[in-house]
């Protein structure tokens, strides 16, 4: 009874709903491949001497029930109270319409980064807007489309101001003292291993008699005060360098924007515009600038350029700037942003208006008015005579008698020095939390008396003067049904994983199954502000310990790193563990990164951050690394080599068979092994980088482990290290990491990174238990195989392993077709847009190809059906081959095709129109649509506009 039992639950796994195809499909596609089972496959895929059942130690999986019902128990060990911690974290209302069609909605959150803009138009659409909002409220002329957190924002900025002040010799930056902690910490980081000084003192008596080539002014203080920062900011220019400020993006709705006292650089977080806080993130930075400094911006600007018919279409601009193609050149190595993030930020903004903002910044503006009366008048000092939201008050040696009367209140205050308690008001205060407030205080107020009697502290030379968030998309949504009806007509115009599958080689698209996303909106996750007290935070102690281990399991290394908010940033955080390990022992002269042909264009990038000289090492006509030529180069730099960092398998789609003997030759010479974690998804299960010579990886949460890329953002990037390495993970200087030494420097502005998305891969992990992790690893390689096969008799599969199979994806040459018929790759991947795909991966890592990765959540239904369009679309490359189709009228070239072209009364072209946007007879049943024509980059390139263009250009509104 009880096997029956158990037989009829197993049918409630997870594991058979995350992973595509069922048992029959599975046998069909061993046939196709010549193999009689998985097993034989993975034998004959990856190396004997680094396979192994690799994750035994997560134990047997749970059901989505079963998870979730523990999750939320670990949850409630939350203890969520009023907080008003401040330093850039506050608690806010996130717009249901906002939280429910955006953050839960899988139209929004499994999209791509729009590389392929055509099919991004929606999510293009409202970076756009948030760069105008950005540039409104800063008063700058430019404005990415956000940042990873304000700490790296800010670190971004320094590096900025020092690739632009070329002529100024000085390697010092300046940081004002009264500049968010967390924020000097990364600041400090990062300059460190780019070699600069940072000194810290007050702006306003420290600049004198000093060379630097930046400052960075905090505004308003973190203790709240305001002051104009023009003459400040003068000063700094007439001393030859660039002033960064980092700003209260609410304050700027009441408060003199920084562009308007000169600043060259404004950076900071849009948390408080309905993002969660989440412990930490993920949150939005925004990073505005002069036009001047575009060239040398760090991230992504959204552009407006025109398709091929002459319309209005948005896309990424200055996209040679991206680190595939820059490398070790690149302007910074962050290839991702916080898109989802900056989105929802900007539709608050839209929802609420400009109006609807300003009532809410007023608000909390007078209640802490109002707070500074009642404190004033019970007879307490206040540190500033100015603020926005937030007071210092100075208590003396009651310090910590008020600090804790408040917690016994549930409230969380801010310790400021010795005697002082900071406050910071927000969004979701109330007056009833006012007087609650007080009486943490000793003092029973008389609200509505303190109503009455509150006064401003704002000045006439402080106050805004000028207009913002006047273009008409921030002025026409404020009811729920337009609201609603504007996020619906920006999410069709995009090209989701709730659509299709999108196959993008190395960025692994795999499902983010519903049950894994319902803990991210749990108030115990998202009310945490990242520096409450951690007893009130045991759940996440507990989360994070769980997640640490489980991913100990899955890599076979011996301590994780949390930390970093994105795989750029987990790469840095692993080359400063190495960088750190060699000074331990005394070598400082290892200055050298080895980094093959075949590895992600980031890395160089992040060899550079860390003031490494790039050494390439060439691939031999395999794809595989040539040991001939690491030998010589081992030979030619010996001690001096501080790191080879290699991607494994290979960006090439293969395991290649001399791993262990490359990590030895490392090894040799005492340098040490970075295996790049992008591709863990052919790993976790079967061989673990950690017991194969790695020291240590960075893993993309958002691949491998689930996280959705949320069309270019949120990420994780946790680094698992060695026993050797562990000693030189990052601290943190305000939230102490158990186990970890604040003196190695800090990653990301938050502890733990982006905590409130851990638990989707946590969910991940515990659902699919040891037997599922390993199938998913062991599916994502056959799914990528069939494809092969079923693509390999059409056109060339560039690299294979030693007995023909591939990893978890593989390269398709298109370059033999190109030659022969002129139709690019570039035409290739519009053209998918006709039959309802995103395109692979174009031109990366090798020129002329396309690099597919099916993920093992795809059903074989869905990989036919993708087989069938390229097959279909190679057929339609040979009639231009054979002359049927001429070179500059066919339906590659002109591909993608809109309702606009099908309907039209003319159509002078050699294919039907059924030809043009139904060409295979799924498309008959449904048709996703592009909504643009090809876009012009040069166009849009050579007249560069990065903000919201009249509304007559949208034509659909």
């Amino acid at each position: 009874m009880t096997s029956r039992i158990h037989q009829l639950a197993h049918h409630q796994e997870f594991i058979g709903r995350h992973i595509g195809p069922n048992t029959q499909d599975t046998q069909e596609m061993l046939n196709a491949l010549g193999v009689a089972s998985i097993d034989e496959l993975i034998e004959q895929t990856i190396p004997a001497n680094i396979r192994g059942n690799t994750a035994s130690d997560l134990g047997a999986a749970v059901t989505e029930a079963e998870a979730l019902s523990y999750l939320k128990d670990l949850a409630s060990h939350n203890k969520v109270f009023k907080t008003y911690i401040g330093m850039g974290y506050h608690d806010t209302h996130v717009p249901h319409v906002v939280l429910r069609n955006v953050l839960e909605n899988p139209g929004w959150y499994t999209a791509y980064t729009p590389y392929q803009p055509e099919i991004a138009q929606g999510r293009l659409e409202g970076l756009l807007n948030f760069q105008q909002m950005i540039i409104d409220l800063t008063g700058m002329e430019l404005a990415n489309a956000s940042m990873l957190d304000e700490g790296t924002a800010a670190a971004e900025a320094m590096a900025m101001c020092k690739r632009q002040m070329r002529k100024n010799k000085s390697n010092t930056f300046f940081v004002a003292d009264d500049t968010h902690p967390q924020t000097i910490a990364v600041i400090q980081t990062r300059a460190h291993h780019f070699g600069f000084e940072v000194v810290v003192g007050n702006p306003e008596t420290d600049l004198d008699n000093q060379d630097y080539f930046g400052a960075l002014l905090q505004y308003p203080g973190t203790t709240g005060e305001v002051k104009d920062l023009s003459a400040i900011i003068d000063k700094i220019h007439a001393a030859d360098a660039l002033a960064t400020v980092a700003c209260d993006l609410m304050s700027l709705l009441l408060y003199k924007s920084p562009g308007a006292m000169g600043a060259d650089v404004v950076v900071g977080t849009n948390q408080r515009f309905g993002v969660p806080m989440g412990f930490g993130g993920p949150h939005a930075g925004f990073f505005a600038f002069r036009d001047a400094y575009k060239r040398s911006a760090p991230g992504r600007i959204i552009g407006v350029s025109v398709d091929s018919h002459g319309r209005t279409a948005l896309r990424m601009a200055m996209q040679t700037r991206e680190q595939h193609i820059r490398r070790e050149k690149a302007n910074s190595n962050i290839c991702t942003s916080q898109v989802l993030l900056a989105l929802m930020s900007v539709f608050y903004a839209i929802y609420h208006g400009p109006e609807g903002l300003k009532r809410i910044a007023t608000r909390i503006h007078h209640l802490t008015n109002m707070l500074a009366t009642g404190l004033t008048e019970g007879g307490f000092t206040l540190a500033h005579g100015t603020w926005f939201d937030t007071l210092t008050v100075q208590v003396g040696a009651n310090q910590q008698t008020i600090y804790d009367k408040a917690i016994a209140a549930e409230i969380n205050l801010r310790k400021v020095g010795t005697d002082g308690l900071g406050i910071s008001l927000n969004e979701t205060t109330t007056a009833d939390d006012l007087a609650a407030l007080l009486a943490v205080f000793g003092i029973d107020a008389d609200i509505d008396a303190l109503d009455a009697k509150a006064t401003s502290p704002i000045t006439g030379e402080l106050e805004r003067k000028l207009p913002y968030m006047t273009h008409p998309v921030f002025n026409s949504y404020h009811s729920e049904t337009e609201m609603l009806r504007y996020l619906k007509r920006l999410e069709s115009r995009d090209l989701a994983l709730n659509q299709a599958m999108i196959p993008l080689g190395s960025c692994t698209m795999k499902l983010n199954a519903t049950a894994e996303m319902i803990p991210v909106t749990w108030p115990e996750f998202g009310k945490m502000h990242p520096f409450a007290p951690m007893d009130q935070a045991k759940g996440y102690s507990q989360l994070f310990e769980e997640l640490q281990d489980m991913l100990k399991a899955c890599t076979g290394y011996d301590a994780i790193s949390l930390q970093p908010n994105a795989g750029s940033q987990g790469e840095y955080a692993g080359l400063v563990a190495i960088k750190k390990f060699h000074e331990a022992n005394g070598e400082f002269d290892r200055n050298i990164c080895l980094i093959p042909q075949s590895a992600h264009g980031t890395n160089p990038a992040t060899a550079m951050m860390v003031s490494m000289k790039v050494v390439v090492v060439n691939c031999d006509k395999q794809g595989n690394v040539d040991l001939a030529d690491l030998k010589a180069k081992i030979d030619t730099h010996g001690k001096h080599i501080a790191a080879l960092m290699i991607t494994y398998p290979s960006t090439h789609g293969v395991f290649e068979e001399g791993i262990t003997d490359i990590c030895d030759m490392v090894h040799a010479i005492g340098a040490q092994v970075y295996i790049d974690g992008a591709n863990m998804n052919a790993l976790v299960g079967v061989a673990a980088p950690g017991k194969f010579g790695g020291d240590v990886s960075h893993l993309n949460l958002h691949k491998t482990f689930c996280i959705p890329h949320g069309g270019g953002g949120p990420g994780m990037g946790p680094i698992g290290v060695g026993k050797h390495l562990e000693p030189f993970l990052a601290g943190h200087p305000v939230q102490p990491v158990p186990g970890t030494d604040p003196n190695n420097g800090t990653i990301s502005a938050a502890p733990w990174g982006s905590a409130s998305i851990l638990p989707i891969s946590w969910m991940y992990i515990k659902m699919m238990g040891a037997e599922g992790m390993k199938s998913a690893t062991e599916y994502a390689i056959l799914n990528a195989n069939y494809v092969a096969k079923k693509l390999g008799e059409h056109f060339p599969i560039l690299y294979k392993g030693k007995n023909g199979f591939v990893a978890h994806e593989c390269l398709l040459d298109l370059r033999p077709m190109k030659e022969a018929s002129g139709v690019t790759e570039e035409d290739f991947a519009k053209r998918l847009m006709d039959y309802g795909f995103h395109a692979p991966t174009m031109s990366f890592p090798v020129a002329g190809t396309l690099m597919i990765e099916p993920t093992e959540s795809e059903a074989k239904v869905e990989l036919d059906r993708f087989v069938e369009a390229m097959i279909s679309i190679r057929n339609e490359v040979a009639k231009v081959e054979s002359g049927e189709y001429s070179a500059d009228n066919n339906p590659l070239v002109k591909a993608p095709h809109t309702q606009d072209d099908v309907l039209a009364a003319e159509w002078d072209r050699p294919y039907s129109r059924e030809v043009a946007v139904r060409p295979t007879e799924f498309l008959k049943g449904h048709k996703y649509w592009p909504t643009v024509n090809r876009i012009d980059n040069v166009y849009g390139d050579r007249n560069l506009i990065c903000t919201c263009p009249s509304i007559e250009n949208y034509r659909e509104d």
